[in-house]
């Protein structure tokens, strides 16, 4: 290619005006002029739409009041927009209609001021503009901490400590509080105490609350709900394990031993077939179960007979179980006063282990582990207290003037027993050993009637004091009406127990 013309041209020597750009024609300014009148339009429209909206949202507002908090007068807002009914009326009538409008507002608001929020709404504002701010704190009760400790952790008032442990006796438990146990303080926006309140336990509660004249304690007090239940059950091995296999707990199965100990011998007695029956209270709080109350009454059939237990509260107070007729359940003397494993020897002639010949064995022995605790058969008087022979260690009680009881071969006596004390029925007078003529640790244990000795394992026992007459009606009434329940129980388990069957 040849590049001299290009490379030697004289650009200097051209006329630069031809490059100039062209000036704007008539088509140009058209289109121009066009788009201009376009977006004019769209903004007209759309600023009258806006326009509208806004104009119908205003008269929708009622015309309101609003108090300046500072002169104290009051101001009228009205709608911006003309009413309908005067928006073709001259000016003049226009202005003087907005004048009247406004009139009747102001005299309609200085009766009433109407809300501009809900009254609902209004209402809680307020409250929460006039109500003081506070706060509640959970406190834990901690090992060694005291009622000063939990003051001084919060920065409370040690005044105020003093003056709430100077409100006498009804704040005396502040004094010995336990760890677990929970408090509650309510304060203000000052850290000042204005309530407190002390958890004790499920059932009661301290309130100690700040008043004009001072500090004001109260107790507060929960009771728990009470529901009957019912529970039956059959012999098939052992009590134990048969009535906790019908739901009873292990409190619930020494009740019923108790109430029906005094005529069934649970250790020897019971056997394979034998049924019981019981209705018992349930304790709930909250909607839970806290535990198993009394038993109401109850039914027990040993050996082909059967025994009832009804409980009963005299108007004094006084509970216990007595029989349908108004028989206390409780007998003058236990059957056995130690619990033990087995009965190692029994009334009537022996061979003695010790002197090896025939002899009268005037009582029971009871073989039981050394240091098993002995306790008195019945209320009595202890007559001797020491060493007797062939017995070792031994205690006499008196129970009235008619019946005696024997405990013998004890490894130690109960401390603080001594001849002429009296010792109430069940409580621990001495433990099993073997001392005297003795071949292992065992309680020998004696009945006597008029110092005759009697079979303790088959004596006849006195019966406890009856039902009071001044309320055997009331008792009879009552009794009717558990064993009734009980009665209806006990046919839903059979009629169950049929229809299974088949």
């Amino acid at each position: 290619m040849n590049y001299k013309p290009f490379l030697t041209r004289d650009f200097k020597s051209m006329n630069m005006d031809e490059q100039a750009p062209k000036k704007w024609n008539k088509l140009h300014w058209l289109v121009l002029a066009a788009a201009v009148t376009s977006i004019s339009t769209l903004l007209i429209f759309v600023s009258k739409d806006v326009s509208a909206k806004r104009s119908d949202s205003l008269t929708a507002i009622p015309a309101t009041t609003s108090i300046a908090p500072a002169s104290g007068t009051t101001q009228i807002t009205l709608p911006l927009s003309i009413p309908s009914s005067i928006s073709g009326q001259p000016a003049a009538i226009k202005t003087a209609a907005l004048m009247q409008s406004a009139a009747v507002l102001i005299k309609s608001e200085q009766t009433q001021i109407s809300p501009a929020l809900p009254t609902t709404q209004k209402q809680t504002i307020t409250k929460d503009n006039t109500s003081p701010l506070y706060v509640w704190l959970d406190e834990k009760v901690r090992r060694g901490d005291s009622l000063a400790h939990l003051f001084k952790r919060h920065k409370l008032s040690p005044q105020d400590l003093h003056k709430i442990m100077q409100l006498g006796k009804v704040t005396r438990p502040l004094k010995y509080i336990q760890p677990g146990q929970t408090f509650k303080f309510r304060l203000d926006e000052k850290q000042q105490l204005i309530e407190m309140v002390y958890q004790q336990n499920r059932f009661q509660s301290l309130r100690i609350e700040r008043q004009d004249e001072g500090f004001v304690a109260s107790t507060l007090s929960r009771v728990a709900q009470k529901r009957q239940q019912h529970i039956s059950g059959m012999i098939q091995s052992s009590l134990f394990v048969d009535a906790k296999s019908a739901g009873m707990n292990a409190a619930l199965i020494m009740d019923l031993v108790s109430i029906f100990g005094w005529d069934i011998d649970f250790a020897l007695d019971l056997r394979k077939g034998d049924t019981f029956s019981l209705l018992y209270e349930e304790h709930f709080l909250d909607g839970l179960k806290i535990k198993d109350g009394n038993i109401l009454a109850a039914r027990f059939t040993n050996q082909g007979r059967t025994y009832h237990a009804v409980r009963y509260t005299d108007p004094k107070g006084n509970s216990n179980y007595y029989t349908p007729e108004g028989l206390s359940m409780r007998k003058a003397f236990l059957r056995t006063p130690v619990d033990f494993r087995r009965i190692s020897s029994r009334f009537g002639k022996r061979k003695h282990p010790v002197l090896n010949r025939m002899r009268l064995h005037k009582g029971v022995d009871y073989a039981a582990s050394r240091g098993t605790p002995v306790k008195a058969s019945g209320d009595g008087k202890i007559i001797f207290r020491g060493r007797k022979g062939g017995y070792g260690k031994a205690i006499i009680i008196r129970h009235g003037g008619r019946y005696s009881t024997l405990y013998a071969h004890l490894n130690n006596f109960k401390r603080g027993l001594y001849n002429g004390k009296f010792v109430k029925q069940g409580q621990i007078i001495g433990y099993v050993g073997s001392t005297g003529r003795a071949t292992g640790p065992h309680l020998h244990y004696e009945f006597r009637i008029n110092g005759v000795h009697r079979n303790p394992l088959t004596v006849k026992l006195p019966n406890a004091a009856p039902i009071n007459k001044n309320f055997k009606i009331d008792f009879k009434q009552h009794a009717v009406k558990l064993l009734a329940q009980l009665d209806a129980h006990n046919f839903k388990v059979a009629a169950n127990t049929y229809t299974q069957a088949f």
